[in-house]
C-alpha cells in the first residue's frame, strides 16, 4: 500500500498582513509613526520660525510712542526701527563721546538730551553726529547747548538699543579729551550712564530704554553711520536635523510592523516543513 504525501498550504505573507491581529498592529504603528510625523513637522516649524525675518518694515518712519516704551528695554521687533519724536533738547544735556567708529574710521560722537512732548516729563538719548577731530565735536556741543530750547521740533532717526555701562576697571580715558564739563570722557552710549550725568532728570523723569541716531546730522558733524539690519533668513539646521530624525522613526514604526508579520509568516512556514518532513519519513520499523 502506498502513502501519499500531505500537500503543504502555506499563507503568503499578503495573507498574514491581512489578519485582523496584524491589522491592529498595523494601526498601531501609524498611529505612532503619525505623532512621530507630527513631531517633525513641528521641529521643522521651529526651524522655519526661528529664522523669520523679524521687523521688515524697520525703514518706514513710525512715530517713538509706537515702538518703545519708557522705562523699557528695546526688544528684537523695536531694534533698528526708524522713527521719529516731538520735542525740545534739553541745554545741559549736550556732550561728547569718544572712541566712535563711523565705517573704520575712529572719531566722536556729539551726543544730546531730548524731551519729548508725550509722554510729560519723559526723555530721550540722542546721537546727533559724528566727527574726527575732538574740537569739532567738543565746538559743536558747547554750540548747541548755548542755543535755545523753546524750540519745538521733530527728529527723525534709527531707534538702538542702549549699550553697557562702562565698567570702570576697564576704563581707559581718552588722551588729552575730556566731556564739557571736564569729567573724563565716555566712550559708551549707555543710557543708564547718560541718566546719572543729565543735571535735569528728577527722580519722577523717566526716559527710553534705546537711544536714536539722526538721519540729519547736527551743522559741522557727518551723519552717524547706522544701515539698515541685515534681515536675511536663517533656517536652524540643528531642528531640521531632529525633523530628519523624527521621520526616520516614523519609517522605522511601519517597517518594524512589517518585519514582525515576516517572522510570523516565516515560522508558520518553518512548522509547515517540519509536518511534511514527519509525513514523508512514515514510521519508524521497530528492530528486534
Amino acid at each position: 500500500m502506498s502513502t501519499t504525501g500531505t500537500q503543504r498550504t502555506g499563507s503568503t505573507v499578503f495573507e498574514v498582513m491581512r489578519r485582523p491581529r496584524w491589522i491592529g498592529m498595523l494601526v498601531l504603528a501609524l498611529a505612532v509613526a503619525a505623532g512621530f510625523a507630527l513631531l517633525g513637522q513641528w521641529q521643522l516649524g521651529r526651524a522655519v520660525s526661528s529664522g523669520e525675518v523679524v521687523g521688515t518694515q524697520s525703514e518706514t518712519v513710525r512715530p517713538l510712542t509706537e515702538i518703545g516704551v519708557p522705562q523699557a528695554p528695546v526688544f528684537e521687533s523695536q531694534a533698528a526701527q526708524k522713527a521719529e519724536a516731538v520735542g525740545g533738547y534739553t541745554l545741559s544735556g549736550f556732550d561728547i563721546l569718544g572712541d566712535r567708529l563711523n565705517g573704520d574710521e575712529a572719531g566722536y560722537w556729539v551726543i544730546g538730551q531730548f524731551q519729548v512732548s508725550d509722554p510729560a516729563d519723559t526723555y530721550l538719548a540722542v546721537a546727533l553726529g559724528w566727527t574726527a577731530d575732538a574740537d569739532a565735536a567738543l565746538e559743536v556741543a558747547s554750540q548747541l547747548s548755548s542755543g535755545q530750547t523753546d524750540n519745538i521740533k521733530t527728529i527723525v532717526g534709527r531707534y538702538l538699543p542702549t549699550e553697557a555701562p562702562q565698567a570702570s576697571d576697564l576704563y581707559d580715558p581718552v588722551e588729552g579729551v575730556t566731556s564739557l564739563d571736564g569729567s573724563p570722557l565716555e566712550t559708551t552710549m549707555s543710557v543708564a550712564s547718560l541718566v546719572n550725568r543729565w543735571t535735569e532728570f528728577d527722580d519722577t523723569a523717566e526716559v527710553y530704554g534705546g537711544y536714536l541716531v539722526l538721519d540729519d546730522p547736527a551743522p559741522g558733524l557727518e551723519a552717524i553711520l547706522s544701515p539698515e539690519p541685515d534681515r536675511s533668513v536663517q533656517l536652524n539646521w540643528l531642528n531640521i536635523f531632529y525633523a530628519a530624525e523624527w521621520v526616520v522613526f516614523a519609517g522605522f514604526a511601519v517597517y518594524l510592523w512589517y518585519r514582525l508579520v515576516r517572522d510570523a509568516w516565516e515560522r508558520e512556514n518553518e512548522d509547515d516543513d517540519d509536518e511534511d518532513d514527519d509525513v514523508t519519513a512514515g514510521p519508524q520499523p521497530l528492530r528486534g
